[in-house]
């Protein structure tokens, strides 16, 4: 489900890349470590990331995009091989620019250049309802230079369909993304409640009398468990020679 300000920017921006859907964790079991899972990362590499305020596509305004994007960044650093550059940074360079967001994929590549990092991680909120069971909806895309990537080509047709921060041209350019992904969380779904399980467990540290189902109820843990899944989801899909559009309800 996209929202009506989603559909605005992606028509301002021209056709979307898209992304593919992560696999539902199975498992039901509750670690006993209390340590996050490292993130594999097999095809982004090593670099050094910073992450910009979260975009509010979602209609509502009950979260604040630099907190959210706190999270993102908190989770971000548990993915192999990454450096992360801080969402204040980020703040900072939009502060001397007199923005508040980051506003087109030249931007994106304009703020990597002044931090000197290798990648930006730009995402929106396309769904928020942090009520239990709670819904979340997240498009992120990771905009850099990597040497020797081969982006092939885009189906423009089928990617427009797609929610996420910035449409783009279908041709190959440096403002394409390295990677994308996107995803709505629904709580109600057996498998997302599996996972949300799965990830409390490896955090059961605080969880109190409600448990794993903390994550539920409580909205800032709903949220990073939402920012974890989503950054997996985006480490495995830095290959762009194909584009995977996938049911995310």
């Amino acid at each position: 489900m996209i929202r009506n300000g989603a559909r605005r920017l992606v028509w301002l921006w021209g056709s979307a890349v898209a992304c593919g859907a992560i696999a539902a964790c199975g498992s039901g079991c509750m670690p006993k470590t209390v340590d996050p899972v490292t993130i594999p990362n097999h095809t982004l590499g090593a670099m050094t990331i910073a992450v910009a305020p979260a975009l509010n596509f979602s209609g509502g305004s009950d979260f604040d995009p630099s907190s959210v994007a706190d999270l993102m960044a908190s989770e971000l650093s548990y993915l192999e091989g990454i450096d992360v550059i801080p969402v204040s940074r980020v703040l900072a360079v939009l502060a001397r620019q007199g923005r508040q967001e980051v506003g087109s994929p030249s931007h994106a590549l304009e703020i990597i250049d002044e931090l000197g990092a290798d990648a930006i991680l730009v995402f929106a909120v396309t769904e928020y309802d942090p009520y239990n069971p709670p819904i979340v909806g997240i498009a992120a895309q990771l905009y850099g230079f990597r040497r020797g990537a081969s982006l092939g080509s885009i189906d423009p047709i089928l990617v427009s369909r797609q929610a996420r921060p910035f449409g783009l041209c279908s041709r190959v350019s440096a403002t394409a993304p390295l990677a994308q992904a996107e995803r709505v969380f629904d709580a109600t779904q057996d498998y997302v409640a599996r996972d949300v399980k799965a990830y409390a467990g490896r955090h059961q540290q605080g969880l109190g009398s409600l448990g794993w189902e903390k994550y539920l109820v409580s909205q800032r843990h709903y949220l990073r468990y939402c920012c974890h899944a989503i950054l997996k989801e985006l480490a495995s899909s830095g290959d762009l020679s194909t584009v995977a559009v996938s049911s995310m309800r």
